[in-house]
């Protein structure tokens, strides 16, 4: 190995040569070029971006030549785009950990197999940077580099997701200069960046050369205040140079024009300070800024301003005064094709799909962000819980076989505060505060500090708390791992709110109403959105907005992390945990977000959407089109909205209209009445009335007449037992025959086959059109969503997935000419148990081809509740026709039903599916009334409870589903599974959450069920 001090196992070596941190900032020659915000515009920036030569080794011990000599002949090595990770591009190992360490846990030691990257840029210098200070800025390495230019040796830096910057000027010469980098998979600071995430190495950020003066502004702290009444804010600016220097600043209002300016001298510190009479002020929805340029020398440096103010006050959570809630999620750095290095774009495209479904709150879990990704929160609105790179969770679970084995009990993790105790650490671990609030202190959107992520609690981290308050009072501390279940230092009073993850929502409620509770409650992580969830947003949003105390919370999380692959064939799949051979790995756990990898929204973000809006809409006398609105934003009146209603019968439209001109005050209500006519007044009780709340102009971040919530008012008549375009007069008989375990049930137009050892139908056909591929079965599974994974194994032991029917009785009778009747006793079970189900089921058959049946069921006590319980049919290949009357256009479930909406709807079999990368239950509709499954033609079966009922239909089998664990292993069948539940159990977000409610489980005993299944011809009725 070549000759190097080993830095990379020293926790208290953090650096070498490394700047001071500072805030984030590119100076510029002119204000309007400082305005663009486009780095390369500066003639004092340049970027290190792009093909550099480079080299990589499984270890370290391998790198045996000087590889950063200035006439080094790297001629042979590869090319690799920088910024970029080398899992991304075909070098080591694509891995995913949450919890494990990827290595042995030996802190501070790590692997004598750590592999090293090798990099090397040959570069020029512009003439006009000569006589100028030179520094080199390295935005994202990890873990570990060291840095050479022209032979020498500059300076080693660690913690991978915050800057590194280098004076570089007594290194570089005239002409072509070479840059040398290496960098390390592994260091110390490996044990303190365990996030839950694929674990990615490489300059994965962007890398740039700055030009200074040699006096220049170093550093700069925009502070920000508001008076007693906010009529006047004042602007304090504390700046650090390099030398004496005069200092001129300018502020420019939102619109433009200047609102004050002033110049001082500075020699090495100083302050600027500056005055603003009625301040128009920061918030998410109303993200005014203005313009702070400070000029010095050559150089002009522009700082976006927020006049907000962020308080506590009486256990509430405030801004500008005002209590506010955080409807958040969690965002990692994440992208399906290059890791953690994200574009520019990708970035927006973020902000814009999270502000058009109403969040106004990131945490960067678990590290900070890229500097220009904080600036696009400033300007479309959000506020930031800026997050420091650190999470030690592996250590929670380092030699506690016994703990793991009965579930991860936190509170025997005696390693877990490890290294938060240890005072040898404490500088690791302050650094990580340092350069985030350094780097980002001047970031309007930050309204909370947060030390990090599942580490333990002990004096490290009230060290961190401590600096941040002393450096930054203006913005509350958060840490969840002080938390009291994890046993840790039980000083938290450097602490400004309390923090929990996953809580239930007697949890938090009990934690509101308890007077001894005086700090606000933040669920950094709640509703654990993998694969098909959250199930249980309501619920923690309706105990929210009741305890003033319950500041809100951020979804776990915004994205799946897959990482986008192709079959042989051709196909897209996103591969996760254990796709590429790795170990330890956490599998899907990484699938977990509210949007896939390409950003299309799942149904749980609708879920959120609808949840979370800042418009509610009640009603107050719906046949006088009275309703009640109220305004959920904190800062702005509603005179942005438009709110368009429509009246229908049965999916027919009969009236609509628009109100606007609301001007609704934040946190007020205002009742308003919906001008329908007097006729439809008269049958209101039979009509669904939507109300559709829409922005009135584009923004942004969206289109004119985006929907931002909507309302829904539904008959609740009671209905006939089936649709009226089925029934119709008939005086034709029916006739029924028994040959041999067969009963065969005919009429004029129809033909059906009833087994009577099965107890099941096997045929319905008519006009001679078999509308049957199978048999009728019961079924009580559903392919094991990622929220069931805790329950699952309990379904699995009962043998749900393999159930069958036991007949013990099956008469039949005909009494009349127009009805044959066959009843069962059955029970459904599976070998070894007793059985899980008992009942009789009453099968009639009617002249019009009809078949109905009715049953009752008991359920075996020791099952807590069934994932399902209903009929599924196997229909033959060309019934690819759905349309129902019930809730869509998307799917639904008893807890996860907020964002559908009441309608008649239409899709091809397809369409009624939701793709989730590992594949489960999905596409239900909860709440139907009636559906059609037919083919182009319109023949078909009429499905129809007693009432509403879930309905699915599908090109697959829930076995199908639970065998795949991607979605290349789904082979869609031709048949169409229909399946017809009386109920089923929730969402809910157990997956990492708390198990779901009570009142979302099928946990009857004892239960009556009736489904009418009619052959039509829908062309033709």
């Amino acid at each position: 190995m070549i000759s190097i001090d080993k830095y990379w196992e020293d926790p208290k070596t953090l650096h070498i040569h490394r700047e001071k941190a500072r805030a984030y900032y590119i100076p510029y020659d002119s204000a309007e070029q400082a305005a663009t915000r486009k780095r390369g515009r500066s003639p004092f920036y340049q970027t290190l971006n792009g093909a550099w030569r480079f080299q990589y080794h499984s270890s370290v011990e391998d790198v045996n030549e000087a590889f950063y000599e200035a006439d080094y002949d790297a001629s042979g090595w590869d090319t690799l785009l920088v910024p970029s990770c080398w899992q991304t591009n075909g070098y080591d190992q694509l891995h995913y950990s949450n919890v494990n360490y990827t290595i042995p846990c030996d802190p501070p030691y790590v692997p004598d197999e750590n592999p090293a990257g090798l990099y090397i840029r040959d570069f020029a210098v512009a003439e006009q940077w000569e006589k100028k200070d030179k520094y080199v800025v390295f935005e994202g390495v990890n873990a570990c580099f060291y840095l050479w230019i022209n032979g020498q040796f500059v300076g080693y830096s660690q913690g991978s997701r915050v800057p590194a910057e280098f004076q570089i000027g007594d290194y570089l010469t005239a002409g072509v200069n070479r840059m040398a980098v290496m960098v390390l998979k592994y260091c110390d600071g490996t044990y303190l960046e365990g996030q839950d995430l694929w674990r990615y190495s490489g300059i994965f950020r962007d890398v740039y050369m700055l030009a200074r003066d040699e006096a220049h502004i170093r550093d700069a702290f925009v502070r920000t205040s508001l008076g007693q009444d906010r009529s006047e804010a004042s602007l304090r600016v504390e700046l650090e140079t390099t030398g004496s220097l005069d200092v001129y600043a300018t502020l420019l209002g939102p619109d433009g024009h200047e609102v004050g300016a002033r110049h001082v001298t500075v020699s090495d510190s100083g302050v600027l300070e500056l005055s603003v009479t009625a301040p128009q002020l920061w918030s998410a929805e109303r993200p005014v800024l203005y313009e702070l340029y400070l000029s010095a020398g050559e150089e002009i440096i522009r700082f976006a301003v927020g006049f907000r103010e962020i308080e506590i006050q009486d256990g509430v959570f405030r801004i500008n005064g005002v209590p506010v809630k955080l409807k958040g999620v969690n965002r990692h750095d994440s992208h399906p094709r290059l890791g953690q290095t994200i574009p520019l774009p990708h970035m927006i495209e973020d902000l814009k799909v999270m502000k058009r479904h109403n969040i106004n709150t990131i945490r960067t879990s678990h590290y900070p962000n890229d500097p220009r990704f904080l600036d696009l929160c400033n300007e479309y609105g959000f506020y930031v819980i800026d997050e420091a790179d650190l999470e030690c969770h592996g250590l929670a679970i380092t030699d506690n076989w016994k703990n793991i084995e009965k579930g991860l009990n936190m509170q025997s993790f005696v390693d877990f505060h490890q290294l938060t105790k240890d005072a040898q650490w404490e500088q690791a671990f302050v650094d990580r505060a340092v350069r985030m609030v350094e780097r980002d202190k001047n970031q309007p959107c930050i309204v909370i500090w947060s030390m990090g992520n599942e580490s333990g609690y002990g004096p490290n981290h009230i060290a961190m708390a401590r600096w941040t308050r002393e450096r930054d009072a203006s913005r509350p501390v958060h840490y969840e791992g002080a938390a009291p279940l994890y046993l840790g230092h039980e000083d938290v009073s450097c602490l400004d709110m309390e923090s929990r993850m996953y809580a239930s929502v007697p949890e938090i409620e009990a934690y509101a109403k308890d007077e001894a509770s005086t700090k606000p409650l933040l669920l950094c992580e709640y509703s654990h959105a993998m694969g098909n969830g959250p199930g249980d947003l309501k619920d923690y949003w309706d105990v929210i907005y009741a305890e003033p105390k319950l500041m809100g919370g951020c979804v776990w999380e915004w994205c799946d992390h897959g990482i986008e692959q192709y079959t042989e064939q051709g196909e897209r799949y996103y591969a996760y945990g254990g796709d590429f051979g790795e170990k330890p790995h956490d599998g899907n756990f990484c699938i977990d977000g509210l949007v896939a990898p390409d950003r299309t929204p799942h149904t749980g973000l609708l879920e959120l959407k609808q949840v979370i809006a800042p418009v509610r809409i009640e009603e107050v006398q719906l046949q006088a089109g009275r309703l009640r609105l109220t305004n959920l934003y904190d800062f702005i009146d509603l005179s942005h909205l438009s709110f368009h209603w429509k009246l229908e019968r049965d999916g027919q439209l009969l009236e609509q209209g628009v109100i606007d001109g609301l001007r609704t005050n934040p946190h007020a209500s205002e009742e308003v009445v919906v001008p329908f006519s007097s006729a439809s007044a008269r049958i209101i009780d039979e009509l669904t009335l939507t109300v559709s709340c829409c922005l009135q102009d584009e923004t942004v971040w969206c289109s004119r007449g985006h929907e931002v919530m909507f309302a829904q008012f539904v008959p609740s008549m009671k209905r006939e037992a089936l649709a009226d375009h089925v029934r119709k007069v008939s005086h034709q008989s029916i006739r029924a025959e028994e040959q041999g375990r067969m009963l065969h049930v005919a009429g004029f137009d129809f033909h059906h086959q009833f087994d009577l050892r099965k107890g099941v139908p096997t045929q319905l056909s008519r006009h001679g059109v078999e509308l049957l591929a199978e048999p009728i079965r019961f079924n009580l599974w559903r392919a094991p969503m990622d929220n069931d994974r805790n329950m699952v194994r309990r379904w699995t032991y009962e043998g749900l997935e393999h159930t069958s029917l036991k007949v013990y009785r099956c008469d039949w009778k005909q009494e009349s000419e127009r009805e044959v009747t066959v009843t069962v006793d059955y029970s459904i079970g599976v070998y070894t148990r007793r059985p899980i189900v008992r009942g009789i089921a009453t099968w009639r058959f009617d002249e019009q081809g009809g078949v109905s049946v009715q049953l009752t069921a008991s359920v075996k006590e020791e099952i807590d509740f069934l994932p399902r319980f209903g009929l599924q049919l196997v229909m033959p290949e060309g019934m690819s026709e759905v349309e129902y009357v019930g809730y869509g256009p998307h799917e639904s479930y008893i807890d996860k039903r907020n964002s559908v909406r009441k309608g008649k709807y239409a899709f091809r079999v397809e369409e009624m599916e939701h793709d989730y990368i590992m594949p489960q239950e999905n596409g239900s509709r909860w709440g139907t009334d009636w559906a059609i499954v037919s083919n182009e033609l319109g023949m078909g079966l009429h499905f129809e409870g007693a009432e509403p009922y879930s309905l699915n239909v599908s090109h697959y089998l829930p076995h199908d589903l639970t065998k795949a664990k991607h979605t290349y292993e789904l082979e869609r069948r031709k048949q169409t599974i229909v399946q017809l539940d009386y109920k089923m159990s929730g969402v809910g977000s157990h997956s990492c959450g708390p198990k779901l409610m009570e009142k979302y489980q099928l946990n009857d005993k004892e239960f009556t069920f009736r489904m009418d299944i009619s052959p039509i011809f829908k062309e033709d009725e």
